[in-house]
């Protein structure tokens, strides 16, 4: 059956009227021409609607249990085909969820979050961990923004250079790294390592860079988050290298010790990225300012390092 949306206007205001003059009169057309739409209306739901009683219009059982249904079927339509009004940022009740490395959650998060509050008290953010695989949550609409150091390639996703991130040293407070001669790279690479990766790989980008100078490192274990490093680095010679952003919260506490990294790498960049369908979503596009202002703060330090994990998160 071919439904006709104007039937449910028509029904609204004849159901918030009680007379067919009313309902006429609200959507501004004839009497005749509302007389038809109610009979269009009696045979679809095979309802009288409104019946006649002495001189008024009483409605039916049926119509009066339908009638703030059919009021707010009719206001979810306007809001699909209404052209986008201005963002009401404190009534908006949304969530978002947002798929961030962790050491930008870190790093950034609380901003987004503060910025967020204060504006739409409404809105809500679920920050997810990464996954070990890649994954569509983009494109299958469970992901709305998605900032690492990866450029999605995929035509009908959107990205943009939102920040640089850098590599550091971690070690523990009196490792030998932190005494006597300078740290060099060949100093760094005769060290032991763990690795960051949320797949287990052993090597990343740094390995690529010391075998530019004729050096290697040792790595012995690889940890899926930053955070579970730094338990290897608290009570052993271990040493971690890690995105800078991640050490600005957890070092001081866990007794660690933040050191330059010897080596010439370019800076890596941060990728905030969406899919093309909220382009024109105004909540989306607020949301995607704030969160650039918030990733503009991951700052590269003095000798700024590779990806934020190990290149193939």
């Amino acid at each position: 059956m071919q439904l006709d949306l104007n039937l449910l206007t028509a029904l609204d205001a004849l159901l918030e009227e009680g007379s067919v003059a009313g309902a006429a009169a609200r959507l501004h057309v004839t009497a005749p021409a509302m007389s038809r739409s109610l009979g269009r209306i009696r045979r679809t739901t095979g309802d009288q609607i409104l019946v006649r009683t002495g001189r008024t219009m009483t409605p039916t059982p049926y119509a009066i249990a339908v009638r703030a249904q059919v009021h707010e079927l009719l206001h979810q339509v306007e809001g699909v085909l209404a052209p986008s009004r201005e963002l009401d940022l404190e009534t908006l009740e949304r969530t978002f969820t947002l798929r961030w490395h962790e050491s930008l959650v870190a790093l950034s998060g609380p901003a987004l979050l503060a910025a967020v509050r204060g504006q739409a008290p409404g809105v809500r953010l679920r920050f997810i961990a990464e996954s070990s695989v890649d994954t569509a949550g983009l494109r299958r609409g469970e992901v709305d923004l998605e900032a690492n150091a990866n450029r999605p390639s995929a035509p009908d996703v959107r990205s943009e250079n939102a920040g640089e991130t850098g590599l550091v040293i971690v070690v523990r407070r009196g490792h030998p790294l932190t005494r006597g001669r300078p740290l060099t790279a060949q100093r760094y690479a005769a060290a032991e390592h763990v690795t960051v990766s949320r797949r287990g790989n052993l090597n990343n980008a740094l390995d690529e860079a010391l075998a530019r100078l004729a050096l290697s490192r040792q790595v012995v274990a690889t940890a899926p988050t930053e955070a579970a490093a730094f338990a290897f680095a608290r009570d052993s010679e271990l040493v971690i290298s890690v995105p800078e952003a991640t050490t600005r919260s957890a070092v001081n506490d866990l007794g660690l010790v933040v050191l330059p990294l010897p080596l010439e790498l370019p800076s890596a960049p941060v990728y905030l990225s969406w899919h093309q369908r909220y382009d024109t979503d105004s909540a989306h596009a607020w949301l995607r300012g704030l969160a650039r202002t918030a990733l503009a703060s991951v700052d590269a330090p003095n000798r700024p390092g590779p990806p934020l994990s190990d290149g193939n998160p």
